[in-house]
């Protein structure tokens, strides 16, 4: 079993909050006591996002940097594959031939 860095800023996450309930994917940015900063997207919206970057379409539907704080954070689990499922990232990846990290640190959101 291969060590794994731990979540923190610059790893694909999926993220989870409360009050109202949310689903995000995306880049963590920041995390400390307050909350966290996330470069991401609700995760409903992202098949309509990778289709658009796939077609070279200037944004219509993207992701945005966002601060939540720590009472509506439910969870955090770290976009990885799993078994034969591949992870957010690499789905971004084979649909588009880019890299998540690339795509976003080249949006200025």
């Amino acid at each position: 079993m291969s060590e794994e860095a731990p979540i923190g800023p610059g790893r694909p996450v999926v993220l989870y909050l409360r009050d109202p309930q949310e689903k995000l994917w995306g880049v963590l940015r920041a995390l400390d006591h307050a909350g966290l900063t996330i470069q991401g997207i609700e995760l409903a919206s992202f098949d309509d996002w990778v289709a658009q970057v796939s077609r070279g379409e200037g944004s219509i539907v993207g992701p945005s940097l966002l601060f939540f704080p720590m009472h509506r954070v439910e969870k955090v689990l770290l976009d990885r594959t799993s078994g034969d499922l591949p992870s957010l990232a690499d789905r971004f990846l084979a649909r588009t031939g880019l890299a998540v990290r690339d795509v976003l640190d080249g949006d200025p959101t």
